[in-house]
């Protein structure tokens, strides 16, 4: 069945001429032809991703045409405007993909509007909702290595498709035949018969402002001498973080040079994410020589953001996406009651994976937290349902662990233009009051207690991959384990098991031990990964340490 596949598409007028050479190349190789069609992309609510290059379980312009007449059949049973957003990032293919996707819509007669330029997550989010859009395209693979790219699909709230409808959408595409099921007209005739526009100068601005109206401590930045390196990865952050930072008043601002513009290669970080070191090295060297307060760096599609922070000797500290998670919350919380803006019956909102030391000082300022399913999805649903309540303005902070945040309900998502934002506003403060962002985060150690949180990940490559990683899932639930290592579980959460969780049913295991150690395993629901979640508490970061390496022993050989 591949093989036929295989060679209609060599028969085809191809009209991408990168792939009729790759197909050529693989020829004489059934193993490769076998990768790229044996299977199709999976379309699910976090879209499509996957490789460039040939085939149907590649990411090229048929498979974004397919993916994208099955959801021009779903908004033409929408009512409502007829209208999709659609923005794109720095990848490679990203700008055409986008431009291919608004003209299979207008060949649907569906309306487009479409960024002139790159532009990150949120700000497709925000032009989702502020053109009253039936769907989103946001062409992006996220902070994946650069060879792949993706296509992330949207409601109508600016949050990620929910899953019936991402599921009408995959039956779609099932219907639309790869190499010519797709209605199509060019990007020109789109825009020749009024179906494509681009996003107008009123929606960018009603973007940044609706950014800045939730600085926490409004005209700080000005005075605070701010001293800022920042790296975009060669993605999309660059406009719209440095506009807002210079909007409040951060002007010191040096760019890494070798990732300040857009690169799809990403040659200076071959896996351009802002949770690993070596994405942030540069920038690391560029403050060190500048002795810069901060180090900040976001992915390509700017819905990230990781820091460095300087410490008192001068070094610079990595600070994690659940130490962050922690420090806005305290910031923002201390913040608005200090200004009096904090709304009564104020919400939080962090994915299950996330550090319950934002549990405890939520508690402390009187702030509702609530948990929810890993992805930014479920956070953008929490602010959904206090909107339908009318009591949108309760949300003050949402975040997951994977250094995704958000301060207001204006987008969906995940947002590193804020999270940018309140970051520096909170060096900021800290520094005019003479202490740091390491000095503030000790002293939440002190008082509520030396979390430690770390994530493991396996990875399953290859086709049967994902098989195996069932596999492992369900051994875990045929024969639970009584205990890790040495530390009896005192309580086991099966998340399929909606009725125990209160929430949708979801493939994460949690484990609480004995000793108030957390495990949660969890399959990625974007990669061919299982990741394991630990939480540990010490009285101080060895004894943390100690009780994560015991766990992560005794999970390991479940993984080989």
């Amino acid at each position: 069945m591949y093989k036929e596949e295989y060679k209609r598409w060599l028969a085809a007028d191809l009209e991408d001429c990168d792939l009729k050479p790759e197909l050529m190349k693989i020829a004489d190789s059934d193993e490769e032809i076998k990768d790229r069609f044996a299977v199709s992309l999976k379309f699910g609510t976090a879209g499509l991703r996957g490789v460039l290059g040939a085939g149907t379980n590649r990411m090229n312009i048929y498979v974004v045409r397919q993916a994208t007449q099955g959801l021009a059949n779903w908004v033409k049973t929408q009512g409502g405007n007829q209208t999709v957003a659609i923005s794109y990032d720095s990848r490679i293919k990203s700008d055409v993909f986008a431009k291919v996707a608004a003209g299979v819509l207008a060949a649907n007669g569906i309306k487009v509007r479409i960024y002139d330029a790159l532009m990150p997550v949120p700000a497709l989010s925000f032009a989702t909702r502020f053109y009253n859009c039936n769907a989103g395209i946001m062409v992006t693979a996220s902070h994946n290595p650069a060879k792949y790219n993706g296509y992330k699909a949207y409601g109508p709230d600016g949050c990620q498709m929910t899953d019936d409808a991402a599921a009408i959408v995959y039956d779609e595409i099932q219907k639309t035949d790869v190499l010519n099921g797709a209605q199509f007209i060019s990007f020109a005739e789109g825009v020749e018969q009024g179906l494509i526009r681009f996003v107008g100068d009123d929606c960018k601005k009603a973007f940044y402002e609706a950014i800045e109206a939730h600085q926490v401590r409004p005209g700080l930045c000005k005075t605070a001498g701010l001293k800022l390196v920042y790296s975009p990865l060669n993605g999309s952050g660059l406009v719209p973080v440095t506009k807002v930072l210079n909007d409040i008043g951060i002007d010191d601002i040096t760019i890494v040079p070798d990732q300040e513009y857009p690169n799809g290669y990403f040659t200076t970080c071959s896996y351009p994410n802002p949770e690993i070191f070596e994405a942030l090295k540069s920038g690391l060297e560029l403050a060190v020589e500048t002795g810069a307060d901060l180090m900040l760096a976001t992915d390509p599609d700017a819905d990230r953001v990781g820091i460095a922070m300087k410490c008192p000797d001068g070094t610079y500290e990595l600070v994690s996406g659940n130490e962050m998670g922690a420090l806005l919350l305290d910031y923002i919380c201390a913040g608005r009651i200090e200004k009096g803006t904090m709304p009564e019956k104020a919400v939080a909102v962090k994915s299950i994976v996330s550090t319950p030391l934002a549990d405890a000082i939520a508690k402390h300022y009187g702030v509702e937290m609530r948990n929810t399913l890993t992805g930014f999805k479920w956070i953008g649903d929490q602010i959904a349902q206090l909107e339908a309540d009318g009591e949108v303005e309760r949300f003050i902070f949402g975040f997951e662990e994977s250094y995704g945040y958000l301060a207001g309900p204006y987008v969906r998502d995940k947002d590193a233009v804020i999270g940018s934002m309140l970051i520096c506003e909170m060096a900021a403060y800290y520094r005019s009051q003479g202490s740091s962002i390491k000095q503030r985060l000790e002293e939440i150690y002190a008082e509520y207690g030396r979390y430690l949180n770390k994530v493991d990940s396996f990875e399953f490559p290859g086709l049967t991959g994902m098989d195996k990683m069932a596999g492992i899932m369900q051994d875990f639930r045929d024969k639970p384990p009584v205990a890790l290592g040495d530390t009896a579980i005192v309580k086991a959460t099966d998340y399929k098991d909606s009725a125990a969780t209160g929430l949708p049913p979801a493939n994460v295991l949690r484990y609480d031990l004995e000793d108030g150690s957390v495990a949660i395993v969890r399959p990625s629901g974007t990669e061919p990964k299982i990741k394991t979640y630990f939480t540990t508490l010490g009285k101080d970061l060895d004894e943390a340490q100690a009780k994560k390496d015991a766990l992560a022993d005794a999970l390991k050989p479940i993984f080989s």
